[in-house]
């Protein structure tokens, strides 16, 4: 192979892994919105819910490990580090194995996802207060933000334990459709309603969470679909550079 033909290849692969570094920084950052996020529908299903958990936890570590492999990339492409691109394509295949396997796992359990889910927030609904900040709020912003109540419908809430055993007649205040007429309401807990008719919405927020599931996971697949394009070009020039190499010389790499 000619020398152009290495020098080409060698800065080819220290651009794919800047991406790779990059890409890993996005997946890093996503996963630790997933944890701390406190404002959007991820932080109902947090609460209650280990595995949301536990996903954010790995995406954190793919994405801290992906910023590594890149790095390490980088260095054993530009001074031709057969050891180093050795491990790099060794790491991103099991990356890539990893993925899919997440992938087809996920997509085979999405009717046992998708119930855990309605079970988690109808368990919310039921025990409902109004004073947890992180869960009951987030939820309040979800039916006001989206102009629904419940899950399947305002029907849920009659479950509710403050609701079923006060001797008033309550409802959730996140609930309370503004186009109605009315005195003004909380934001959050429950409120007094005096009429026959509840002054809620109609519809659930079933339909509506799960487009906004949908919605992101396509931001996700979008995500995870770039870095495996990355992965699998980083792969092919890494075994290429690696093969150009006769012998690795240490004496170019900087001393710190």
């Amino acid at each position: 192979m000619g020398k152009g033909c290495i020098t080409v290849i060698k800065y080819f692969l220290f651009l794919f892994n800047l991406l790779f570094f990059i890409s890993g920084a996005l997946i890093m950052g996503f996963g630790l919105w997933v944890l701390l996020d406190n404002q959007s529908f991820i932080a109902v299903l947090q609460e209650s819910s280990d595995t949301v958990k536990v996903a954010s936890y790995i995406l954190i570590g793919v994405g801290s490990l992906s910023m590594a492999m890149g790095f390490f990339g980088c260095i054993g492409a530009v001074y031709e580090i057969r050891c180093l691109l050795g491990l790099y394509f060794t790491c991103l295949l099991l990356i890539l194995i990893a993925q899919v396997t997440a992938g087809v796992l996920i997509y085979f359990q999405r009717e046992p996802l998708k119930h855990e889910m309605s079970n988690i927030i109808k368990g919310m609904m039921i025990n409902y207060t109004g004073t947890n900040k992180t869960t009951e709020h987030t939820w309040d912003l979800i039916q006001r933000s989206m102009k629904c109540c419940g899950w399947s419908g305002p029907g849920n809430w009659s479950e509710n334990v403050w609701i079923r055993n006060s001797s008033r007649n309550l409802y959730p205040c996140s609930c309370r459709n503004i186009e109605l007429p009315g005195t003004a309401v909380e934001e959050v807990g429950l409120c007094e309603h005096t009429s026959t008719q509840l002054p809620v919405y109609e519809t659930g927020c079933a339909s509506s969470v799960e487009k906004w599931l949908v919605d992101n996971c396509g931001v996700i697949l979008g995500m995870c679909v770039s870095v495996a394009v990355v992965e699998l070009l980083g792969m092919i020039l890494s075994m290429c550079l690696c093969k150009s190499v006769v012998q690795e010389d240490y004496t170019k790499v900087p001393k710190y």
